[in-house]
């Protein structure tokens, strides 16, 4: 197995040469087997090992094997203890996903604390074939049915090629001692009961299913490949990025025989999950909205809209002084005042300083705000009636900042200038606006 191993490395892995590398070591067979054959590797290795407090003098004892390996062998150890049960409970997550959620959390922390490039892991082929089927119970796509990757981010697994007996194999050749995590035993788990009652029978029906099922991975990856080459082809066809939201155009979508699939696709990684409602906003009312943790999907006529949630609350307001020459946040602003006024456009008005008072305020538009447009010759009219007229979605009336002086609107910035503070044959003093 080593040669083998040592190939893998070679052949996957070129980049890890002369990288520093934390191999996260439990104590259990997988995870010995992992350190034991990069310790004979020239490789600048050390060991991360999480105390879980789960299986109390269990896992002290997991801890102190561990360290007394890296010791005999010079090998740099980092160790940390968590209240896994108290996390779990505090974040209502179960004890094996409270675990996973504190093991990453630290592993990262470590990487960029002690300059360290990549950790490594010691699942396998077994391992792999778990994910696979506890993603197929709970259904999944494509993504959930090619198992856990080689890599992820600065996250690699070396072992999937390998299964559960060669690296017992390995052990009991090369006299690797382990310790037994005894909580393995128990099938209360979903993992366990797969392991101990599922896989077994699975493999007597064929006794090279893993061989099989790897194939099958193989063959799921290279689908899942052309898949997001096609994704991204009709993609470029049908969405157009406007800043920070991403715009689908709905006629072009329909035309496809399958448009569900990529909108699945392009829409996954934002962290949507309800497919039928957003399915739904293909056909349903413009206004509808579908939303995500960090992003919502709005329907806009013949659009639907992608934009991410803001932070900025409506209620707040930002001041403009009168030695302000330009405004950073939340929108960017140049002031200057000017002798005379040029042509203008919706993102340039021209203000007479003496009708204005200080400090201006700028601030999101609010139901009520009412206005007197630029050459309507003192005539009112509602902000949002404004929105209607310029055919405003949701997201853009939502994006839209007043800027005010004493109440008073003078600006609907960006699309149109209050007739109040319009330059007059008297004006005096000419104030310049521009939206950068």
């Amino acid at each position: 197995m080593f040669s083998k191993f040592q190939n893998h490395i070679t052949s996957r892995f070129p980049f890890l040469a002369e990288k520093k590398l934390f191999l996260a070591v439990s104590g259990g067979l997988d995870s010995m087997v992992l350190l034991h054959l990069f310790n004979q590797l020239p490789y600048e290795i050390a060991v991360l090992h999480c105390n879980f407090q789960l299986r109390g003098l269990e896992s002290f004892g997991d801890q102190e094997f561990i360290q007394n390996y890296c010791d005999q062998n010079n090998i740099s150890f980092f160790t940390t203890h968590f209240d896994t049960e108290a996390f779990a409970k505090d974040y209502k997550l179960s004890t094996q996903v409270a675990a996973r959620e504190l093991r990453y959390s630290w592993f990262y922390e470590l990487l960029e604390e002690e300059n360290f490039d990549f950790i490594l892991t010691a699942h396998h082929a077994d391992d792999n074939l778990e994910t696979f089927i506890i993603n197929l119970t709970r259904g999944t796509g494509l993504e959930g049915l090619t198992g856990i990757p080689e890599q992820n981010d600065k996250i690699i697994r070396p072992l999937l090629p390998f299964s559960r007996q060669e690296i017992l194999k390995y052990a009991e050749e090369n006299n690797i001692e382990w310790r037994e995590d005894s909580s393995n035993a128990s099938t209360k788990y979903l993992r366990n009961k797969i392991r101990h009652d599922l896989i077994p029978v699975l493999k007597e029906i064929n006794p090279n299913f893993l061989d099989a099922f790897q194939k099958t991975q193989s063959y799921l990856q290279e689908s899942k490949e052309m898949v997001e080459d096609a994704s991204i082809m009709i993609y470029q066809q049908v969405a157009k990025e406007a800043g920070d939201d991403i715009h689908f155009d709905l006629n072009q979508l329909k035309k496809l025989p399958n448009y569900k699939s990529y909108l699945y696709q392009w829409l996954n990684e934002f962290g949507f999950s309800a497919w039928n409602d957003i399915y739904d906003l293909v056909e349903g009312q413009s206004g509808k909205q579908v939303f995500a943790e960090e992003f919502r999907l709005l329907k806009n006529r013949e659009t639907l809209i992608l934009s991410p949630l803001s932070e900025l609350s409506e209620k707040e307001e930002y001041e403009i002084n009168s030695n302000d020459t330009e405004v950073n946040f939340p929108i960017k602003l140049s002031l200057c005042n000017v002798g005379h006024t040029t042509f203008d456009s919706n993102r340039v008005i021209f203000v007479d300083v003496d009708k204005i008072h200080f400090p201006l305020i700028l601030r999101k538009w609010k139901e009520g705000d009412v206005f007197q447009p630029f050459g309507m010759n003192g005539k009112s009219k509602k902000v949002s009636k404004l929105f209607k007229d310029e055919k405003l979605s949701l997201i853009e009336k939502e994006k839209t900042w007043i800027l005010c002086s004493n109440d008073q609107i003078v600006w609907v910035v960006g699309i149109r200038q209050d007739d109040r503070f319009k330059i007059e044959k008297a004006t005096n003093k000419i104030l310049k606006i521009e939206l950068q």
